[in-house]
């Protein structure tokens, strides 16, 4: 048996230019990190005595022969695509819902692969397991999402990911002191917005409109550079919330799905009560808005938001990993 632990991802700039629309005619790139919490994907081969081939438990129970016939897309594409042709059992549970705008599905589809991968004895790269989790949910399952989670839950940690012309993706930490890191840990604020949301359906909508958007994601990938600098530097920590909340008037003009007067009263609420700036995560439309608050000022915003649910995390540092490993 063997469990895999993959992270969940917040994006702080440059979210959307690493959907190929962008990236195919000019580098696309992002800043973002991950946090403490998983998805966890238990894999185990099972003995000769069974009545079916495939038994997969997500939010239903699958009992299947024919690896064509499972339900559960990014599972049945894994399983080809490692060539599993034995009986198995596969298991997953996670901290944090899907649809919510933390890369749910990306994480999945790493974690799965890496489990995958541990169960045939075979070691391979974090670059391996998010280009081949890529491949999986963008080229073969054919949905419109960019690859940065996919990047992000692979290697944790803060990173600046670079989407090249060429399909190739660079990926590059971003340096900083710890005790800066501890304090970024603390002035992120995130809240659930208690709205769960279809990213592709609000991606697609945001791809229809790449020619009067590639301006907006533009400015939002030159957002990447002064925030790494910001990190690197320990510096002007406070221009971070600045830089959320300028990319995050960009965002919301790229698709009238992106927010709602909900969601905006509730940002606008943060704001007034102390917040510097803010984001929704993922591709938009619910999930959870994250906020960069100063701590003399988080008490103010709690309160405003008592409403909403204060998810409590740290930053992650490892990336997906093997957390059980049983061969026997």
């Amino acid at each position: 048996m063997i469990i895999s632990r993959t992270p969940f991802r917040i994006s702080l700039a440059g979210g959307g230019t690493d959907l190929k629309s962008f990236y195919e005619n000019e580098q696309g790139k992002v800043l973002s990190t991950t946090i403490n919490k998983y998805i966890y994907v238990v894999v185990k081969r099972q003995i000769g005595v069974i009545e079916h081939k495939y038994r997969i438990n997500w939010s239903q129970v699958e009992f299947r022969n024919n690896i064509n016939d499972i339900e559960h897309p990014i599972v049945r594409e894994c399983l080809k695509a490692m060539k599993i042709d034995f009986p198995i059992e596969i298991t997953t549970f996670a901290d944090i819902p899907a649809s919510t705008g933390l890369g749910s599905s990306s994480a999945f589809a790493v974690g799965l692969i890496h489990a995958l991968y541990a169960l045939k004895g075979k070691l391979t790269t974090k670059y391996t397991l998010a280009k081949e989790a890529a491949k999986i949910e963008v080229d073969i399952l054919g949905r419109v999402m960019g690859k940065q989670d996919h990047f992000a839950s692979s290697y944790g940690n803060l990173n600046v990911i670079t989407f090249n012309e060429n399909e190739s993706v660079n990926v590059e930490p971003v340096f900083y002191d710890p005790i800066i890191r501890k304090k970024l840990d603390k002035n992120l604020l995130l809240f659930y917005t208690n709205i769960t949301r279809d990213a592709s359906e609000v991606l697609k909508a945001q791809d229809k409109g790449k020619i009067v958007n590639k301006v907006h994601l533009q400015k939002m990938k030159g957002f990447v550079e002064p925030l790494r600098e910001i990190i690197s530097s320990g510096e002007r920590l406070h221009e971070i919330g600045e830089i959320l909340h300028e990319g995050w008037k960009l965002k919301r003009n790229l698709s009238n799905l992106i927010t709602s007067p909900e969601i905006d009263n509730n940002y606008k609420k943060a704001r007034d009560a102390g917040a510097i700036g803010g984001k929704l995560l993922g591709a938009g439309g619910g999930g959870f808005l994250l906020f960069y608050v100063e701590k003399d000022k988080q008490k103010s915003v709690i309160n405003a938001l008592k409403h909403l649910f204060k998810l409590d995390f740290d930053l992650d540092d490892d990336g997906t990993r093997i957390t059980y490993y049983d061969q026997t």
